[in-house]
């Protein structure tokens, strides 16, 4: 019996005891091919010795100091590197101080703080609104699950939740008009955010926050071309400020280390984490506009937010050494190769696939949204958990994939979610799609004819 609170305390967990490159091996012996990250985190897989090695020399000099006493060599490096590398490719890049945190949720409660303290400090008080967007999702702690938009998630904790305003995402797939363009589709639902900072008074609102790339709520839904232009135009004319959640999209899942750059937007708030340190250390960041750093130094002197383990300097040297493989040793070319070759061989399984409706993303992040049916894109029956049922197969089969549910609206829909580690190649990717495939079918199989819609003469 274990004694550990398993996140589904009915569950009996394999036991994970090692890594392979974009494997991982059972204390059995049995190989699952990560076609999924875990999260979109291990983006190395789980055997890279450059890493090991950074985190060993680290440890075996400073482990950890506290960053009220101290700061760390390891600390630095990763904030010089990073903002160096979003000055190289960023259009128009604001980013300028780094704030390292232990995780994505820590980044998302950071960047809230921070939008609410840079505004007392430049003497508008009444500043503190945030806007978000349905669907979306930017951590569990309660700060961030209250501007996050997954209804399901946020329903227990409803009464507990800070007030935020939700706009709709911008999720083409089942919100774009018959006959709109991208782009008309974008600068529409773009302009929902002008129509809601007008309702709560802009001299109330102090930040929207999005994902470039929606991730683990709607299933890789990228931001259509010019939405995010006309999102940072909009903020910039109110005075808000614009935060990108690029958790799980960002350092290099899209094929850019920064996701935004394919919008061509910086924003004056960036979150990073699962990427940035691949899993070998827990670690997230905030990156944030140098104005908004400064207006604290020339105020109180002091931000209002910390953690025990921030900056920590072994978590530091890990993510460094990770950032240095994806950036001297052309690791972000084989994700766009590798994520072009993954996106054309699911179109070509799954294109007129009978169950599934979209196939999108960016890189290697990538989503496939099941549909009961493809004509109509009405989603399968809640009831029938298909994305449990297609987890459970795929395992079964040795491949870990992200499946998902309540793609629509929290509660209706279901997605796969595919982000597999960026050393992967071609073998890799057929692999994938082809037991992706049988998993599938598998998945759809065991619904029961209950749950079909119409479907009263199939086999219960």
């Amino acid at each position: 019996m274990s004694h550990v609170f398993h996140r589904h305390p009915d569950t009996d967990y394999p036991v994970a005891v090692a890594g392979d490159g974009p494997w991982v091996i059972d204390a059995q012996g049995r190989r699952y091919l990560d076609a999924c990250g875990g999260a979109a985190v291990s983006c190395l897989g789980y055997s890279d010795p450059a890493v090991g090695a950074a985190i060993k020399e680290q440890v075996d000099s400073l482990a950890y100091a506290h960053s009220a006493f101290f700061t760390s060599r390891a600390a630095e490096d990763l904030a010089d590197h990073l903002i160096a590398r979003a000055e190289a490719t960023i259009p128009d890049n604001r980013l300028d101080k780094v704030y390292f945190v232990s995780g994505g949720s820590e980044a998302a409660e950071a960047a809230l703080k921070l939008a609410r303290q840079y505004f007392l400090e430049i003497g508008e008080p009444d500043r503190h609104r945030v806007i978000a967007r349905r669907q979306s999702y930017h951590g569990n702690t309660l700060g961030a699950l209250a501007v996050g938009g997954n209804q399901w998630r946020r329903e227990p904790f409803e009464p507990m939740l800070m007030p935020a305003r939700h706009i709709a995402p911008c999720y083409a797939y089942r919100d774009r008009a018959e006959g709109e363009s991208e782009e008309d589709y974008g600068q529409r639902v773009a302009d929902e955010l002008e129509a809601a900072i007008l309702d709560l008074d802009p001299r109330t609102v102090a930040a929207f926050i999005a994902e470039p790339v929606v991730g683990a709520t709607a299933g890789a839904v990228p931001a259509v071309p010019g939405y995010l232009k006309r999102v940072r135009e909009i903020c910039d004319r109110h005075g808000v400020l614009l935060i990108l959640d690029e958790v799980m999209c960002g350092m290099g899942r899209t094929g850019h280390l920064f996701a935004c750059t394919e919008d061509g937007v910086s924003p004056d708030i960036l979150l990073a984490a699962k990427g940035l340190g691949a899993g070998y250390q827990p670690i997230g960041a905030m990156l944030c506009a140098a104005r908004l750093h400064d207006a604290i130094v020339a105020g109180s002197g002091f931000f209002q937010h910390g953690h025990t383990y921030m900056g920590h300097a072994t978590a530091c040297a890990a993510a460094l050494a990770v950032q240095l493989r994806l950036h001297e040793d052309g690791l972000l070319e084989n994700v766009r190769a590798q994520g072009t070759a993954l996106r054309a061989a699911l179109e070509a399984a799954f294109g007129q696939h009978p169950h599934v409706g979209d196939i999108r993303g960016r890189g290697l992040l990538l989503g496939l949204e099941l549909v009961a049916d493809r004509t109509t894109k009405d989603p399968f029956d809640p009831a029938a958990r298909l994305h449990a049922r297609v987890k459970r197969e795929a395992m079964a089969r040795g491949l870990m994939c992200y499946p998902m549910g309540g793609t629509v609206d929290g509660r209706r829909g279901d997605h796969i979610l595919l982000a597999p580690s960026f050393i992967i190649g071609p073998e890799h990717v057929t692999e994938i799609v082809d037991t992706l495939g049988a998993a599938l079918a598998a998945a759809v199989e065991s619904v029961p004819a209950r749950l079909w819609p119409g479907a009263e003469g199939r086999d219960a």
